[in-house]
C-alpha cells in the first residue's frame, strides 16, 4: 500500500496541523473559551452558550474530541467537557519557537 500525504511530514507537523484544522471554525474557537473560562461543563451548557442548535454544537464537539482538544467523561445522562492541556501545551510549544525564531531573525527578507 501506498503512503497517505501526511506520511511525508513530521509526527509534530501532523499533531499541530490537526489541532489547528480543529480550530478552524469561529464556533470551535467559542467553544475552547467557554471551557476555559468555566473549566467544565455539560454539553447543555455549551448549547446556550452559542446561537447554534444542540445538533450543531454536538458535532463542533465530537470535531475538538477527535483532534485531542477537549476530553468527556459521562455524569449520568451528560457528558462533561474540558479542556485536553496536553494538545494546549504542544500548541503553546508550537507557536513559543515560531516567536523564538522570528525574535531570533536578524533582517527582515520581505
Amino acid at each position: 500500500m501506498g503512503a497517505t500525504k501526511t506520511d511525508h511530514f513530521t509526527d509534530q507537523q501532523n499533531t499541530v496541523a490537526t489541532l489547528l484544522k480543529a480550530l478552524g471554525h469561529p464556533a470551535r474557537v467559542a467553544i475552547i473559551e467557554y471551557l476555559m473560562k468555566v473549566d467544565t461543563c455539560i454539553c447543555g451548557d455549551i448549547v446556550n452558550e452559542l446561537p447554534l442548535a444542540q445538533p450543531t454544537v454536538s458535532q463542533h464537539l465530537k470535531e475538538l474530541k477527535n483532534a485531542g482538544l477537549i476530553k468527556g467523561s459521562i455524569e449520568g445522562n451528560s457528558i462533561c467537557y474540558c479542556i485536553e492541556e496536553e494538545a494546549i501545551e504542544k500548541l503553546q510549544n508550537y507557536f513559543a519557537n515560531i516567536s523564538i525564531k522570528l525574535s531570533n531573525k536578524k533582517n527582515n527578507c520581505c
